[in-house]
């Protein structure tokens, strides 16, 4: 991060209690027991604790420097005789969360890199990671889910200082969420890869959702480029006034000709306003194809090379949880996708899964979260979508998902691990979804053992 202790402050706009070594700092981070030396330590504010409380034990592991809020600073006062003071760079700021974001702002101003803005109600994670195998230069993207108003400064300040793209994913609770990451990326190129009815309980409406998820488009420079699909929406109002717009899916500026899936690969003819090129991309879901075309058109918009793109579509690698395919004894499949559940990415799963050609598939579903009064249908019109997509046997884990109406509904993951290793034969496709909040990714790492056991 190369910003001075002074540039750091007046990007804070930070009062600086104790001046520490020359040099800039590595990285950000905001927990001090995983500081480590040349670290810029956030002490941001939590429910029980001030983050400031631990800034001595951030020091005391090598920080370079530290972030806290007036408010410890009755308590931590560096002395100038202290090692404190000799050692570390210490900054007074009001609220240590907004002065993170403003010093986020003014290092990414700093890098000069173009930024690619990622959004939508499903498959925001997938398109960003795809987007970083595809795009051009020396990329730098959020990892995991590095994506909320404090991941999104986080990912920003690790970038390296040769990066030349940003491609930052941004997460939304609420109205005015996406709003406060865009003013902190600036993105040129504004992606959202659709709307659903996903933070209804929060939003009210997929209207409202639309609303807030297309605050990305609302400070797009002049010469920037939303990228959305051909069937908008709710979300269509919203891009009228873009004056450059790309649309991906089928009869849209960036869509796919001519596909096969073999072998555990997608080969698509991919047509562009820039013309059309042969990818062949290391996965098989229909979804990822889609979330596929969503990246290239974001590639177009900054003006990437196709063929270059087509390249590097072989080094494309999904974030944990999001699509795992994993293959256990007797020839069983496990499809691992239990980072997060919503009706639209769960039919695409469902889907998936019918798909895969097995002897019998099975899917092992949690609840979908924050779907607010409309809940249980929402559960009904999944679990009739797994039987009409023509899946075999249904589980449901814990109470919100007798919803489903599944073949047989249990109480915990623990309980559906063994209940599938039991069940399952050989040949079988199982696929494993729900909400981060049912917890099902315990049952995708304990079934491997089970099975082995079982077939042992």
């Amino acid at each position: 991060m190369k910003l001075t202790g002074e540039e750091i402050a007046a990007a804070m706009g930070a009062e600086v209690l104790a001046e520490g070594e020359a040099g800039p700092p590595q990285r950000a981070t905001i927990a001090s027991g995983e500081t480590e030396p040349g670290d810029l330590f956030f002490g941001l504010r939590g429910e029980k604790r001030d983050g400031g409380d631990f800034a001595p034990a951030a020091i005391a592991a090598g920080a370079w420097g530290v972030v806290i809020g007036t408010k410890v600073r009755r308590t931590f006062v560096p002395d100038s005789e202290t090692k404190v003071r000799r050692t570390a760079w210490v900054f007074e700021v009001e609220e240590p969360l907004v002065a993170m974001q403003a010093l986020a702002r003014a290092y990414r101003r700093s890098l000069g890199a173009r930024v690619v803005g990622v959004t939508g109600s499903v498959g925001k994670t997938s398109v960003k990671d795809i987007a970083r195998a595809l795009l051009p230069g020396r990329v730098h993207a959020n990892r995991e889910n590095l994506n909320t108003e404090i991941g999104l400064p986080l990912t920003v300040l690790e970038a390296p200082d040769d990066t030349e793209l940003l491609v930052l994913e941004m997460a939304m609770r609420g109205r005015g969420q996406i709003a406060e990451l865009a003013a902190i990326a600036e993105p040129e190129v504004a992606v959202i890869t659709n709307v659903g009815p996903v933070h209804v309980e929060l939003l009210g409406s997929v209207a409202a959702i639309a609303a807030a998820k297309a605050e990305i488009l609302d400070d797009l420079p002049p010469g920037g480029t939303a990228v959305a699909p051909v069937e908008a929406g709710e979300l269509e109002p919203h891009l009228e006034p873009v004056a450059e717009t790309l649309r991906f899916g089928p009869g849209g500026d960036i869509e796919a000709r001519e596909v096969n899936v073999a072998e555990g690969v997608t080969e698509a003819v991919v047509k562009t306003p820039l013309g059309e090129q042969t990818f062949h991309f290391p996965f098989t879901e229909a979804h990822n194809l889609t979330n596929a075309l969503a990246a290239i058109a974001a590639g177009v918009a900054i003006g990437a090379d196709l063929a270059g793109m087509a390249d590097r579509a072989a080094d494309i690698g999904f974030s944990r949880f999001r699509g795992e395919r994993l293959e256990l004894p007797g020839g069983i499949v496990l499809v691992n996708d239990c980072y997060n559940a919503n009706p639209v990415s769960m039919r695409a799963a469902l889907d998936h899964l019918a798909g895969l050609g097995a002897e019998r598939t099975v899917a092992v579903l949690g609840e979908m979260g924050e779907l607010g009064p409309g809940s249980a249908g929402y559960h009904r019109e999944v679990g009739e979508h797994a039987r009409g997509a023509g899946v075999d046997f249904v589980i449901g884990v814990g109470l919100p998902a007798r919803d489903y109406d599944p073949d047989e509904l249990v109480a915990d993951p623990g309980e559906a691990a063994e209940l599938l290793a039991q069940r399952l034969e050989p040949g079988d496709a199982v696929l494993v979804k729900g909400s981060r909040s049912a917890g099902l990714e315990t049952v995708a790492e304990a079934l491997p053992d089970l099975v082995a056991a079982e077939q042992g």
